[in-house]
């Protein structure tokens, strides 16, 4: 029986990784270059400006510990510097501060998904622990009717682009999703982990010595 447990409950849990690359692509004739200073910029609605902060900050934060330079957008520029539409005002503010490459990550969906969490199910191999009835019995009703339930998650489908604004152009670009079952602050931190480890697998980014960003 604690095989019958077991199956759902790990099927349940790989299905619900907090984060995951779904696709990815990569610019021909890329190679790995140390970019001296990177933006990272959340593309979010109002209504998601919290994780759009922790989202930008943790991985600027990964970034830096990789060694680079890398700024989260909320520290360097004021509300309303990126409006839609207005991609004059975007650029000029972004090569004012110097930068040489912008991460992106832009939220693209968000919805609510319900997951069933299986009851406690009877393990008959405890059977032969007791041998009066008023145990058997208080133990295994007590584990027969610890009932399932069901629980609520957000998932999150996001597009990251990284641009080169030496070669003015897009060179890596995915797609993933992610779900917020703990909290926001883990979201963006095992994402950030995820976003990072997988620029510098794609060749995007080396591995540059700390000392070398500073």
């Amino acid at each position: 029986m604690k095989k019958l447990f077991f199956i759902p409950l790990l099927a349940f849990l790989i299905s619900c990784q907090p984060s995951k690359i779904t696709q990815s692509w990569t610019a021909k004739d890329v190679v790995p270059k140390k970019y001296q200073k990177i933006l990272v910029l959340g593309v979010l609605t109002d209504n998601d400006n919290e994780l759009q902060v922790k989202i930008e900050d943790h991985l600027a934060g990964d970034l830096k510990d990789l060694g680079y330079n890398a700024v989260a957008a909320n520290k360097v520029f004021p509300p309303g510097t990126f409006i839609k539409g207005d991609t004059a005002k975007a650029k000029a503010a972004v090569e004012e501060k110097g930068f040489d490459g912008v991460l992106t990550v832009v939220l693209l969906d968000k919805m609510k998904e319900r997951f069933y969490v299986p009851g406690r199910i009877t393990d008959y191999t405890t059977y032969n622990r007791y041998g009066r009835f008023d145990r058997y019995y208080n133990t295994i009703t007590e584990r027969i009717y610890t009932p399932g339930y069901y629980g609520e998650e957000t998932k999150y489908v996001w597009e990251n682009n990284f641009y080169d604004l030496y070669l003015k152009q897009m060179i890596y670009s995915a797609r993933s999703s992610s779900f917020d079952i703990t909290s926001k602050s883990t979201l963006a931190h095992t994402y950030g982990l995820l976003m990072v480890n997988n620029l510098v697998e794609k060749d995007i980014l080396i591995k540059p010595v700390k000392a070398d960003a500073e």
